[in-house]
C-alpha cells in the first residue's frame, strides 16, 4: 500500500484485538526468557569495580587496580556507571544481591525488546510473538551482560527517532540526554551514534534521487525526510556526540573504544570477533531466523523503506562478521517480524472468515505458547533463583572452580603471592577472591606497554604447543590456576620447578617450588 504523500507514515496494518490470554502467556514467556544466571565471564570484575566504586565515593581509578601484570595501565572503563549501578544491586540487597542484578539485567534485556517492538504497526500479540522469537535466538547472549545497557539505549533512539518522522519535534532532543547518560553506563553508544549517521546518510542520498526523480515520492511507503529535517537530525548527532564527551575519562574515552574495536590480535583470537558459522547450535539457529525472515520477507513484504532497510542490511552484514554484533540484528529486526507476523495473521483470518472458527485458532494459539512456556520447565527458574540466592550453590553446578575457591579460602598460606590463570576465570575470580590480584580478564586484550602484551602472551602461554612457560617467569607468577585437561595443565604437571596441590573435574591449582 503506497502512502499518498510523504509527510506521514503509510496507512498502518490493521490492528485486530489481541487475546489477553495469548498476550499474557507471550509475556510471561519474554520474562522467563530474560531471566538467565551471571555465568558471563566479564561480569565479574563488573561487580568488583561497581562495589569498589561504591566504597571510594565513584572516584574512577587511574590505573588498573585489579592485576599485577598490568597495574600500570591507564585503565579507561567504558561501563563505570552500570558497574555502580549492579555494586548498588549487589550489596544494598544482602544475600538477594545476585537476584537483584539478575532481575535488573532481565528488566533491560525485555525493555530493550519490547521498546523496538513498539516501533512496529502490529498488534500486542504480534510484537510479543516477534520479541519471543528474537529472544529465543539470542538466549547463548542473554544474561548479567553490561552490553545489554546498549540494546536498551539504541531500542529508545530508534524510538526517540520513529515519533520525530511521526510529527514530534521535541522527542529529538531527548537525544542528547540520552546519550550524555550512555556515554557514562556503556561504551556501545556508538552503536547509537553510528546509526544516526546512517540515517542522515540515507535521508541525504533519497533526497538527492527525489531532486532527480520526483516521481519516486510517491512510491515511497515512508516519510521521506526534508532537508530542514536532515539539518535537524545531523545538529542533533553533533550534540549527541558532543555530550558524550561529558565522563570521567574525556576524550580518552573514545580512544579506548576505537583501541579496542580496531585491535588485531584480539578480532583474529576472540570468539565474539569472529564471523558467525554453522558450527554450533547458536549459528545454526541464528541462520535459521535470518533465512525464516528472508522468506517471511518474501512471501508479505511490499514496501519500499530506504531507511529502515539501509539500517538492517548494514547490521545484517555486521552481525555475520562479528558474533558480537548479532544482538543488534536481532533488535532491529523485531519491529519487521511483527508487521510481518501481523500481515500473516490479517491474511489468515480473512481466509478462515468465520468469527468462530478464529476463535478456534485464537484458543489453539494460545495452548501453543502455554505449551511452548511448559517446555522451558520449571527448573530454568530454579536455576535463576539458586545462582540468585545461593549463588555459591548455583556454580557447582557450572564449569567455574567454585570449589577450588572455596579450598584457597581454606589454605591461602599453600599458594603463592603472584597468580596465573586463565582468561575467562579473570572476572570470577575478582568477585570471589577479591584480595587476589588476576593474570589477566576480559579487559585487558589491547592493553601494551613496553614489552607487556599481556594478551599476546598469554596466547603464548595456552595456545602455542609447547607453552611458552617464559611468560610465567616474566610476570613472576608463582601459583597458578588452570583448566583441566588442558595443554597448560598437561605441561606443567610434568615440569619439576612446579607441584601440584590442588585438582578437581574443574581446574587444577599448582605452586612454583621454592
Amino acid at each position: 500500500m503506497r502512502s499518498e504523500d510523504n509527510t506521514h507514515h503509510p496507512s498502518p496494518v490493521t490492528h485486530h484485538s489481541s487475546p489477553l490470554t495469548l498476550d499474557i502467556f507471550l509475556l510471561v514467556f519474554v520474562l522467563n526468557l530474560a531471566l538467565q544466571p551471571p555465568v558471563e565471564p566479564d561480569f565479574g570484575w563488573h561487580l568488583r569495580n561497581g562495589l569498589d566504586l561504591l566504597e571510594q565515593g565513584l572516584r574512577v581509578p587511574a590505573t588498573d587496580p585489579y592485576s599485577h601484570t598490568m597495574p600500570d595501565w591507564p585503565w579507561v572503563n567504558h561501563a563505570w556507571g552500570t558497574d555502580a549501578l549492579i555494586g548498588w544491586l549487589y550489596g544494598g540487597l544482602g544475600q538477594a544481591g545476585s537476584l537483584g542484578v539478575i532481575l535488573f539485567f532481565a528488566s533491560v534485556t525485555a525493555a530493550a525488546f519490547l521498546v523496538s517492538a513498539g516501533q512496529a504497526r502490529a498488534g500486542s500479540t504480534s510484537r510479543l510473538l516477534a520479541v519471543s522469537g528474537a529472544l529465543w535466538v539470542a538466549l547463548p547472549f542473554l544474561g548479567t551482560r553490561t552490553q545489554l545497557v546498549t540494546l536498551l539505549g539504541l531500542a529508545v533512539t530508534l524510538r526517540c527517532f520513529d515519533l520525530y518522522r511521526a510529527g514530534r519535534v521535541s522527542s529529538l532532543w531527548g537525544l542528547p540526554p540520552l546519550f550524555l547518560l550512555w556515554a557514562n553506563l556503556h561504551g556501545g553508544f556508538t552503536a547509537g551514534l553510528f546509526v544516526l549517521g546512517l540515517f542522515v546518510v540515507a535521508a541525504v542520498i533519497v533526497q538527492l534521487l527525489l531532486v532527480r526523480w520526483p516521481a519516486l515520492a510517491s512510491r515511497l511507503d515512508e516519510p521521506a525526510l526534508t532537508w530542514p529535517q536532515i539539518a535537524h537530525l545531523a545538529l542533533v548527532l553533533v550534540a549527541a556526540s558532543a555530550a558524550t564527551l561529558v565522563n570521567p575519562y574525556g576524550w580518552r574515552l573514545h580512544g579506548e573504544i576505537f583501541s579496542s574495536l580496531t585491535d588485531k590480535l584480539m578480532i583474529q583470537t576472540l570468539h565474539e570477533w569472529q564471523p558467525v558459522s554453522l558450527g554450533n547450535r547458536a549459528g545454526a539457529t541464528y541462520v535459521g531466523y535470518l533465512i525464516a525472515l528472508g522468506l517471511a520477507v518474501a512471501g508479505l513484504y511490499r514496501r519500499i523503506e530506504p531507511l529502515r532497510w539501509t539500517v538492517l542490511l548494514v547490521f545484517l552484514a555486521l552481525s555475520l562478521r562479528h558474533w558480537r554484533n548479532l544482538l543488534f540484528f536481532l533488535l532491529l529486526s523485531v519491529p519487521l517480524w511483527a508487521e510481518l507476523l501481523g500481515e500473516a495473521a490479517r491474511r489468515v483470518s480473512a481466509r478462515i472468515g468465520e468469527p468462530r472458527a478464529q476463535k478456534r485458532w485464537l484458543l489453539a494459539a494460545t495452548v501453543a505458547a502455554a505449551l511452548v512456556i511448559a517446555s522451558l520447565g520449571p527448573d530454568h527458574l530454579e536455576r535463576v533463583l539458586l545462582a540468585g540466592l545461593e549463588p555459591e550453590a548455583y556454580f557447582k553446578t557450572t564449569d567455574y572452580p567454585i570449589e577450588a575457591v572455596q579450598w584457597i579460602k581454606g589454605h591461602r598460606e599453600q599458594v603463592g603471592t603472584k597468580l596465573y590463570n586463565d582468561y575467562g576465570l579473570g572476572g570470577f575470580l575478582l568477585w570471589w577472591l577479591p584480595e587476589e590480584k588476576i593474570f589477566i580478564d576480559g579487559r585487558m586484550p589491547a592493553w601494551r606497554i613496553g614489552d607487556r602484551w599481556i594478551f599476546y602472551d598469554y596466547v603464548a602461554l595456552t595456545a602455542w604447543d609447547p607453552p611458552e612457560l617464559r611468560v610465567l617467569d616474566k610476570y613472576g607468577v608463582d601459583w597458578a590456576i588452570v583448566g583441566r585437561n588442558t595443554l597448560l595443565d598437561d605441561t606443567l604437571a610434568q615440569e619439576p620447578a612446579w607441584r601440584e596441590v590442588y585438582g578437581d573435574p574443574k581446574v587444577t591449582i599448582f605452586v612454583r617450588r621454592k
